[in-house]
């Protein structure tokens, strides 16, 4: 089904769910308790998924892409391109007439410098490693030291018990540790009490390991990120004897300031706020076209088709957008906001819908898992999730796109609307994860290659979209902003959870840099 073919079974979707409402009963009868509601959600849901395309969302990303240019090649928060993508968005939607605010808030930007490291004996080799945010640095240069391996505890874990460090065993030497059980901080924490002079962790699972000690504070050595083939070989060359490597580790940190964008309806009753959000910074690596302009362009065409219908001043909800800063860092942004909200402030929000990384090149169609029918990884969210994944998938099965579900890892900018409670979901097409074979032949692609090859990556630039993954979840967006903004519901309807099969659960990837502050 392609995409015009897509939008007009969404168009008679939507138009077949209001039907039964406008002839339930005659003019003049009572009209049935919600009725309006309905009948008002399913006209707008229709509109902004008719109105709101992918080819006018790709302008907001050539924009994005020119800003990088002109900016030292990323839209980093703290640096000129994320201030220029967020006065452009501000700027867009003030002039669609919607009540737009900054939040500014300090951090402690971060951008490396150094990143290396290699095998010098018993069999020299370069060793590729990506520096975790807010590492300590090591000289210029770099130090050369032999390798310990911290065992596997009992409980399967590795590095995250003082015990696990021998005494002496780690004194002058990198400590490598698996992935899992606790945060990288805990585990550089460890091996830094030891003795270690640096830590190298290494995956879990396939892909490339980046990821964060979670603030500045926490960083205790220098450390790095590599492969789970990588952290193998690594372990079965120690295993047969001593093993030296060279490795540079540095990164400057400093406070700086930086801003969310947050956009609001002027109409609507502020007690039911309904709010969907998308981060705007990129790493410092490249421009962030797919991670996240992808997300940030869906939403803001998503509020223009809003104001241009003259919808957004006549909704039931008031309807709240957010382009989060300072993401890739450790979901700064969207915590900042939600530890920030009164009690009040709270309450007053229904719903968060979460849009990172929407076009992957080699995607997956994934959803958060709000009721944790596939038993992966985290619980369900707070109540109310499941229905939002529910109204997800119910959506995406009247357009024909198939889908699967995905974790909440924590790891996204709904993990603070979690954490307050607030009934959160949205939509994900994977990062470094590897496509199965199964989710090959479902979505299309290339099996054994990752969902984005250029993830956290110069390359992740606009040539690094699939339009199709990109126009199914501007869909989704628009369906969802035209339903919740008259209707919510849905959110009280229960939900019938239906364990999904074969590599549901699997998510499309670790989303890495912005993990291990909470596994």
């Amino acid at each position: 089904m392609n995409s015009s073919q897509r939008r007009a079974a969404a168009v008679l979707a939507v138009a077949a769910l209001a039907t039964p409402l406008m002839l339930a009963a005659p003019a003049t009868a009572t009209p049935e308790p919600g009725a309006a509601e309905a009948r008002d959600a399913a006209r707008l849901a229709r509109k902004l998924v008719r109105e709101t395309t992918a080819q006018d969302a790709y302008k907001h990303l050539q924009k994005f892409q020119a800003i990088a240019d002109s900016a030292q090649g990323n839209r980093a928060a703290g640096t000129l391109g994320h201030d220029a993508s967020a006065a452009y968005v501000y700027t867009q939607l003030k002039k669609a007439g919607y009540a737009v605010t900054y939040q500014q808030f300090d951090f402690i930007y971060t951008q490396t410098l150094a990143e290396k490291a290699a095998v010098l004996s018993p069999t020299p080799r370069d060793l590729p490693i990506r520096a975790m945010t807010y590492t300590k640095s090591t000289p210029v240069g770099g130090i050369k030291a032999d390798l310990a391996a911290a065992p596997v505890d009992a409980d399967g874990t590795n590095g995250c018990e003082p015990g696990d460090f021998a005494a002496g065993a780690f004194t002058g030497k990198i400590a490598l540790v698996k992935r899992g059980g606790c945060t990288f901080a805990a585990k550089q924490v460890n091996a830094a009490a030891a003795g270690a002079v640096g830590a190298i962790v290494y995956n879990n699972t396939e892909g490339v390991l980046s990821g964060t000690l979670g603030d500045a504070a926490s960083g205790k050595i220098p450390t790095g990120g590599i492969t789970l083939a990588e952290g193998e070989k690594l372990a079965a060359d120690l295993a047969k004897g001593p093993v030296n490597l060279s490795f540079e580790i540095r990164q400057l940190q400093e406070k700086r300031s930086t801003n969310n964008v947050i956009a609001e309806t002027t109409g609507g009753n502020a007690a039911n706020t309904v709010m969907l959000g998308a981060h705007l910074d990129s790493v410092t690596a490249g421009p962030g076209i797919n991670d996240n302009g992808s997300g940030s362009a869906g939403l803001l065409q998503t509020a223009l088709e809003l104001a241009k219908s003259h919808d957004k001043d006549r909704v039931r909800n008031k309807v709240r957008f957010a382009w989060w800063s300072a993401e890739e860092v450790g979901l700064l942004g969207s915590d900042h906001y939600v530890a920030n909200l009164s009690s009040l402030g709270r309450q007053e929000i229904k719903l968060y819908l979460n849009f990172d990384m929407i076009a992957s090149p080699n995607y997956g169609l994934f959803v958060y898992d709000g009721d944790d029918s596939d038993a992966v990884g985290a619980g369900a969210g707070p109540a109310g999730s499941a229905q939002l994944e529910r109204d997800i998938t119910n959506f995406m099965d009247r357009i024909g796109a198939p889908h699967e579900g995905t974790d909440f890892t924590g790891r996204s900018d709904y993990g603070p609307f979690i954490e307050a409670g607030i009934p959160s979901g949205g939509t994900f097409t994977g990062a470094e994860g590897i496509k199965t074979a199964g989710q090959a032949e479902k979505f299309g692609g290339e099996a054994g290659v990752a969902y984005d090859v250029n993830y956290h990556a110069k390359g992740d630039d606009i040539t690094n979209i699939d339009m199709t993954a990109f126009d199914v979840n501007i869909d989704v967006i628009a369906n969802a902003v035209g339903t919740y903004a008259h209707d919510i519901s849905s959110l009280k309807k229960p939900v019938v959870s239906v364990p999904t099969t074969g590599d549901a659960g699997s998510g499309g990837g670790l989303h890495g840099d912005h993990d291990e502050v909470t596994e």
